[in-house]
């Protein structure tokens, strides 16, 4: 079968994989669309992010959906022909954080498309995969499959949420509205907050962040002083999601943020000074949140039963044989949002 392989910066190939035969507790599934993520686009711009670099050819991809096509001896509950979102995340289950319910800090975690390990953990940017049981979760028939390969990166939003504690009437900041951003913007709409304000420097995010539950939405670029009124009487927001991976968008809503308020780190740009006498005088709480386990479940869910719509965040569908085409769109903020690749 074919599938995207990286071997270096902008060299990216269609070859042949082979598929194994699945063992009694795993599934073989015929894999349909993919969205490329923020890490594949890295991976095919740069060979990499910080210090993690492709040292062997490497199939991308961990945000996909699929029909299952074969079942293992010993898999119940689930069978051929069975449309399904598939979770990347495989934590051993064994090590002290698995066994703490820490899954997604898990010891010997293999997530697809991953360079984090050598040899490198082969991604799902194919048109066959083999799976475990525990990664497949039935998507419904309402559900186009581009949708359903959404249920990756909104379970990176829900985590995220979930690690701010609860929301019910809380005033919400977002900085940074890619697909990440506008899927917290989703997440913390269901969570109960009473006002969001989403910010980004590109105008397609800040419109699709509206369409998917912002209450405002700032360009920060041309407006550098938009916020400045959120800054009365010591800050306006209760949670502040920086999932733009930008120091200065983070030191930024310092002064916007109320005293106590809870910080929620979700995007990747290196390390940055951070300005602990704000941080001490204003008592806030600085927390991280690094992708999911039980989400996907919930992403499924939620998706399953229509509470969350991903429809406005999917900007394009590509072929898989377009693999060029997709990448550079994806990488194109003013154009596109999520694009979706189709392996059919």
């Amino acid at each position: 079968m074919h599938a995207l392989v990286i071997h270096a910066p902008h060299d990216l190939r269609i070859e042949e994989v082979d598929t194994p035969v699945p063992e009694a507790d795993q599934l073989l599934v015929r894999v349909r669309t993919g969205g490329i993520c923020g890490s594949d686009l890295h991976y095919f711009n740069h060979g990499g992010f910080g210090t993690v670099r492709i040292k062997e050819p490497m199939v991308l991809g961990h945000e996909v959906a699929g029909v299952v096509t074969q079942t293992g001896a010993n898999v119940t509950g689930i069978a051929a022909g069975a449309r399904i979102a598939i979770s990347p995340s495989r934590p051993c289950g064994q090590c002290e954080y698995c066994q703490h319910g820490l899954q997604n800090h898990c010891l010997d975690m293999r997530y697809y498309g991953s360079a984090m390990r050598t040899p490198h953990v082969q991604g799902a940017f194919r048109q066959e995969v083999v799976i475990d049981r525990s990664q497949a979760h039935v998507v419904a028939d309402s559900l186009t499959d581009a949708e359903a390969a959404m249920a990756e990166p909104l379970s990176v939003a829900l985590h995220a949420v979930r690690r701010a504690g609860p929301l019910l009437g809380k005033r919400v900041l977002v900085t940074g509205c890619g697909p990440i951003g506008a899927l917290i913007v989703t997440a913390a709409r269901r969570a109960g907050a009473a006002h969001i304000v989403a910010t980004d420097v590109s105008a397609l995010p800040l419109e699709s962040a509206l369409r998917v539950g912002a209450d405002e939405a700032f360009n920060v670029m041309e407006s550098p002083e938009a916020l400045k009124p959120f800054a009365k009487d010591k800050g306006t927001f209760d949670v502040l999601f920086e999932a733009s991976g930008n120091a200065a968008a983070l030191r930024a809503a310092f002064d916007v943020l109320r005293p106590r308020g809870i910080i929620v780190q979700v995007g990747l740009g290196g390390d940055a000074p951070l300005p602990m006498n704000a941080i001490v005088a204003k008592e806030f709480d600085l927390r991280g949140a690094f992708r999911f386990h039980e989400e996907f479940a919930i992403a499924v869910e939620l998706l399953n039963k229509g509470l969350v719509d991903v429809k406005p965040l999917i900007s394009d569908v590509f072929s898989y044989r377009d693999y060029e085409q997709a990448f550079l769109r994806a990488g194109d903020r003013s154009k596109a949002m999520k694009v979706v690749i189709d392996f059919a």
